[in-house]
């Protein structure tokens, strides 16, 4: 992982940190987790996260960082709470740290690519597709490891039909993971 997040969303990061008035850590999924932590060539507008710490603190950051503050019509970039995302139970103990010791208020962690991967099951859609191909194959992905780690942390509390989710997994382990 860069030490540097890339253009623009250096100058982005940097301005939130200056304006935060507490420590915050924000657990990143989608498009901005793929790109800043496992180089996907692709870009995004938004970094999504699934939790914050303090939780108290989403009005606030929605207020300095969020689709409709100045920040982001400033910089073309804005943060926001993943709608509808679902990760495996166990996702916050594998995540890693983004960036460390690049901002004074400001801390950003990334799941593990298979974590990442599973956040992408309940959308499926074609960037999601995309991220998840990038993942299989530049990170070598395990497909068994995936299965596993769906089946025991995820598949029984994953937003919408368990059963739709297998089959989009399978798919997916079909069309983006090498034969294990």
């Amino acid at each position: 992982m860069s030490p540097e997040p890339p253009s623009p969303w250096k100058e982005f990061l940097e301005e939130l940190d200056s304006l935060l008035t507490e420590p915050i850590k924000l657990d990143c999924i989608g498009g901005f987790a793929v790109v800043a932590a496992y180089r996907l060539a692709r870009s995004t507008n938004d970094l999504d996260y699934f939790s914050i710490e303090p939780h108290d603190f989403a009005v606030e950051l929605e207020t300095i960082a969020g689709q409709e503050s100045t920040l982001a019509r400033k910089h073309k970039l804005h943060l926001q709470r993943a709608g509808v995302a679902s990760l495996p139970e166990g996702y916050d103990e594998r995540l890693t740290e983004l960036y460390r010791g690049r901002f004074k208020k400001l801390r950003l962690f990334v799941p593990d690519p298979y974590d990442l991967v599973l956040s992408k099951l309940t959308r499926n859609a074609d960037r999601d597709r995309e991220d998840v191909r990038h993942l299989a194959e530049t990170c070598s992905l395990d497909s068994n490891l995936l299965r596993d780690r769906y089946q025991n942390e995820m598949r029984s509390t994953v937003i919408g039909d368990p059963d739709y989710h297998d089959a989009t997994l399978e798919f997916w382990i079909e069309a983006y993971f090498s034969r294990d």
